[in-house]
């Protein structure tokens, strides 16, 4: 016997309109946005990148949005390190 709980009943529309979305991008060739293209930086600078996503981002990605998020990726993440190593020395 398998149980169901609420949150999985809940949550199906909201992953079929987010799959919609995907599709629609996929489909239609839009370029990716700016939170896309962020968070594929930041997965790709932890290892995590996916292989789909990494077709994704060569096929529907420009070399100026990555270099750019790159760059706000990289001043984010040293922002980050020197707050941290503050806090615990100070």
């Amino acid at each position: 016997m398998t149980q169901h709980n609420g949150q999985e009943s809940a949550d199906k529309p909201a992953d079929e309109a987010f799959n919609r979305h995907l599709n629609k991008q996929e489909q239609g060739g839009e370029k990716l946005s700016f939170w896309q293209t962020m968070l594929s930086v930041g997965q790709a600078s932890f290892g995590v990148q996916n292989q789909k996503n990494k077709e994704r981002d060569f096929e529907k990605g420009s070399i100026k949005g990555f270099v750019a998020a790159a760059l706000i990726f990289t001043v984010l993440f040293v922002l980050t390190l020197v707050v941290v190593v503050n806090v615990v020395l100070g």
